[in-house]
């Protein structure tokens, strides 16, 4: 294998390059981005970077030094258009062709819109670091803002705003933010304590319509009639993988990438991170994880998996881990914690703000999850079931 490509420059993308030198990989290695930023994280946008505790270049996942040690081909700025698998070759922009011997498909996630508002100056969506300044910049001119959408991105959005002391109003279909990443019961409390902080809470609204004014958005309505006067409306109802690219290829496709255990998703191709879906035994069926810690740890796998391939692949079965910080509140999760699930707190109490619930369905526990407790929640974290029916 001579040249290997990895299409996609985030935190997927370049662990996956750092893993394949580490492994010895010598050949040409080829990183594509449409970006031109360099690799970043992406976790600290919406809150250390969105709330300006951060200038943008610290959130860079590796110094200049770092990435030349991989002797990458960096092609930043530039997308990939269409994959030819038979050929073993890429297109850029619709135009460049590059060859490869080994591809790994890191691009990650788009974000969705809705179908009205967009055209109107003030509404956003978050998930560059471009997104972000754009956003920052608009926050510090005081406005009224309007979060749609209250899973972790939505949630994080609402909280880093009215830390900056804005007018918040925080909106969602569901009964509680959050509550489908870790079900009403918890999620109530992380509507109280958003309402503490000062945030207008209105969970199970519908946005109908946006209403502006000189080409600029002046309010959200909802499907109760009401209006919520906005300055800067952001949306934050979900993100598609980026797999427009790979539509005409005879990858498979589905929610992402459909991969196999070992993340194999063709011959010579592998996929990794928010794109990828592949068979997990955890949970007997397929899954996808959109969560910074499987970016990484798949990353690595895929790109083992990839060197090793046919032979030595191995499969990929995490368990998944993830977190939120909203104001002074650190929510971990090991596992997965079901909206129907049967929730019970394990350790300390729900009214001190600082305890451990475990997450069960059909009589074993899938799911562990910490309010403001790291070190005990490590303790619960061996409860999960290992294997399905456990």
């Amino acid at each position: 294998m001579d040249h290997i490509v990895v299409v996609g420059a985030s935190a997927a993308g370049l662990t996956a390059a750092d893993t394949l030198r580490r492994e010895g990989f010598t050949g040409t290695l080829t990183m594509v981005g449409d970006e031109l930023r360099p690799p970043y994280d992406r976790p600290p946008l919406s809150k250390q970077v969105l709330a300006g505790e951060w200038e943008p270049h610290k959130a860079t996942l590796r110094q200049e030094s770092d990435v030349q040690r991989l002797r990458l081909q960096m092609v930043l700025g530039h997308r990939a258009t269409e994959v030819d698998p038979a050929a073993r070759a890429i297109t850029l922009d619709g135009r460049e062709r590059i060859g490869y011997d080994g591809l790994i498909v890191a691009t990650g996630l788009r974000p969705r819109h809705l179908p009205f508002g967009h055209d109107l100056a003030g509404v956003h969506v978050l998930r560059t670091l471009d997104d972000t300044l754009t956003l920052r910049a608009e926050l510090l001119g005081g406005p009224r803002v309007v979060v749609i959408g209250a899973g972790f991105l939505g949630s994080e959005i609402a909280a880093t705003a009215r830390g900056l002391g804005l007018d918040v109003t925080l909106v969602d279909v569901e009964t509680t933010p959050l509550a489908r990443q870790i079900g009403s019961d918890v999620g109530e409390l992380v509507a109280r304590t958003h309402r503490d902080h000062g945030v207008d809470v209105r969970m199970r609204r519908h946005v109908t319509g946006m209403t502006g004014q000189n080409g600029r958005v002046a309010a959200v309505v909802l499907d109760d009639g009401s209006r919520l006067a906005a300055d800067v409306v952001v949306v934050a109802i979900g993100s598609v993988p980026a797999t427009d690219w790979l539509t005409d290829s005879g990858i498979p496709l589905g929610d992402g990438v459909l991969c196999d255990p070992t993340c194999k998703a063709a011959p010579g191709v592998y996929a990794a991170g928010d794109v990828a879906n592949w068979p997990h035994p955890l949970v007997g069926g397929r899954i996808r994880l959109e969560q910074r810690t499987n970016a990484t740890l798949q990353a690595v796998t895929a790109a083992k998996n990839l060197l090793s391939d046919p032979d030595g692949a191995l499969p990929y079965a995490p368990m998944p881990f993830g977190w939120t910080d909203q104001y002074d509140t650190k929510i971990q999760i090991h596992g997965w914690c079901p909206p129907d699930a049967h929730v019970e707190v394990v350790d300390g109490d729900v009214r001190s703000r600082t305890f451990v619930a475990l997450y069960r369905t059909g009589g074993r526990v899938v799911g562990a999850l910490g309010w403001n407790s790291p070190r005990a929640l490590l303790r619960y974290r061996g409860h999960i079931a290992q294997h399905p029916g456990a």
